[in-house]
């Protein structure tokens, strides 16, 4: 069994849909593969996958590849994943199937406090976040995730959201009559997506034009 690094914390018929989701998605990473798997979620959220067959030392190498791996065991220096649980005047707390603490000067993100990083950057809640692990407690943002949110600043402006799945995004956007408005939506978590905007997209218009439709914490990134 392989957990990875995303959660699915929604209830009812949001959870059927969210896991369908991403048994499709698992099924297109290891379509290639002789193997079987399920998912499931474990007791924390955290998605598990249960490989069986022939390839499944690949598949489970596949999975910790293209999520990320929760993990009992850490080595100093170290990169893994885990999903902003929470924060404060001094720094992240990200959940990697134990409590890490990212300190405010282990973001490396600009000036400002964390609360203010994580609006300029639209990190939203339980977004998968890579870190460096420390074994003296000083963990750090890896160079990775700061270059990606980096890049999300350069770009042409985003609207990230939680607890919805891609489809359910990609639907309200549409319902709210912004189809032509935007380039994508990224998946950057199970129930974590940024929704790209188009070169004259306003990124806070299109937040507060698609707000009312989803129950979710909305962040929008102006380049």
């Amino acid at each position: 069994m392989v957990v990875i690094a995303t959660k699915c914390y929604v209830e009812g018929e949001a959870r059927d849909r969210a896991l369908d989701g991403m048994t499709s998605l698992i099924g297109n990473d290891l379509g290639d593969l002789d193997v079987e798997f399920e998912v499931g979620v474990r007791h924390d959220d955290f998605i598990s996958v249960t490989v069986s067959g022939p390839d499944e030392t690949v598949a489970r190498n596949v999975l910790r590849e293209e999520y990320g791996e929760v993990t009992d065991h850490f080595t100093d220096g170290e990169t893994y994943t885990g999903t902003l649980e929470g924060w404060d005047d001094d720094g992240f707390v990200l959940d990697a199937g134990t409590e890490i603490r990212i300190p405010a000067d282990g973001l490396g993100l600009g000036a400002g406090s964390p609360t203010q990083v994580r609006d300029r950057f639209g990190i939203v809640q339980h977004m998968p976040l890579q870190f460096v692990y420390d074994a003296e407690n000083g963990h750090e943002l890896a160079d990775a995730e700061r270059d990606r949110l980096y890049d999300w600043t350069r770009g042409q402006g985003r609207v990230n959201v939680n607890s919805a799945t891609r489809a359910e995004v990609r639907a309200t956007v549409n319902r709210a009559g912004h189809a032509n408005d935007i380039v994508t939506v990224e998946r950057i978590g199970l129930l974590e997506q940024s929704i790209i905007c188009r070169e004259n997209t306003d990124p806070p218009g299109l937040l507060a034009s698609i707000g009312g439709y989803l129950p979710s914490e909305l962040k929008a990134v102006i380049p």
